[in-house]
């Protein structure tokens, strides 16, 4: 069965359902990323904002890296737009790690419970977030 292209003039909520369909239900982030690419900045914005994709959706957009299980999970059950207040993926030791939207840019953040330690930004974000955590245990 062919699918019919994704017509970015259409309304966010059918662009969504395009977007999703092509990519298994969502389930196919690395495909869905390719496709976010080729959207306007202003729909894909709106997307990755929205409670039309999850959190890991988003998040995989932005860092191009698959997280652990327990990551996955906790990221596929917020919307993305609980980015934009941050989104918890997960501990290491007395350290919590978090995805967060800051200037309309995703980052992840490291915490210590009580206030942010340390930001980090781009495509290794995530990596570099860990690499700090074990670095500074």
């Amino acid at each position: 069965m062919e699918l019919s292209p994704i017509i970015w003039d259409d309304d966010l909520f059918a662009i969504s359902e395009r977007l999703l369909t092509e990519c298994a239900d969502g389930d196919d982030v690395i495909h869905l990323a390719s496709l976010l690419d080729t959207a306007p900045p202003e729909i894909r914005k709106e997307l990755l904002h929205s409670d039309l994709l999850n959190a890991y959706q988003a998040f995989y957009y932005y860092f191009r890296v698959i997280p652990g299980e327990i990551e996955q999970e906790r990221l596929i059950l917020e919307p993305a737009s609980a980015l934009d207040k941050g989104v918890r993926i997960g501990e290491i030791d007395l350290l919590t790690l978090i995805a967060r939207y800051l200037k309309d840019e995703l980052i992840v953040s490291v915490s210590d419970g009580t206030e942010i330690l340390k930001d980090f930004k781009g495509e290794s974000a995530y990596d570099n977030a860990v690499e700090f955590i074990n670095e500074n245990l």
